[in-house]
């Protein structure tokens, strides 16, 4: 399983971007698959998911602002943030998997930086 992560870049507050997650590679349709993102000297956190179950969650802080989706034809899923935020800066990492079963993977990682 791959997963290639498009998509960051520059932009202002208050502005809008998309990330990509290219998904090649089998995996169960109840694995978990989303969004986590990184700050400097900080873990991982979570920005949204799509469980197994099919809920979505969305960090508190972004709720109202970014909207995950998937795209099933073309194994990609996305995350659409707007409204960011300086806070936002951050490297966004795609995710897939079951932390139960062991068996995550990850993408490579996209910056994503929101000036004032």
């Amino acid at each position: 399983v791959q997963l290639q992560a498009s998509g960051g870049g520059l932009v202002q507050v208050g502005g809008s971007l998309r990330l990509s997650c290219a998904v090649s590679g089998r995996i169960s349709n109840n694995y978990a698959m989303g969004w986590y993102r990184q700050y400097p000297g900080k873990q991982r956190e979570l920005a949204a998911v799509l469980r197994g179950d099919g809920k979505i969650v969305y960090a508190d802080s972004v709720k109202g602002r970014f909207t995950l989706s998937k795209d099933n034809a073309n194994d990609t899923m996305y995350l659409q943030m707007s409204a960011l935020e300086v806070d936002d800066t951050a490297v966004y990492y795609c995710y897939v998997g079951s932390r139960v079963l062991r068996d995550e993977y990850w993408g490579q990682g996209t910056q994503v930086t929101v000036s004032s």
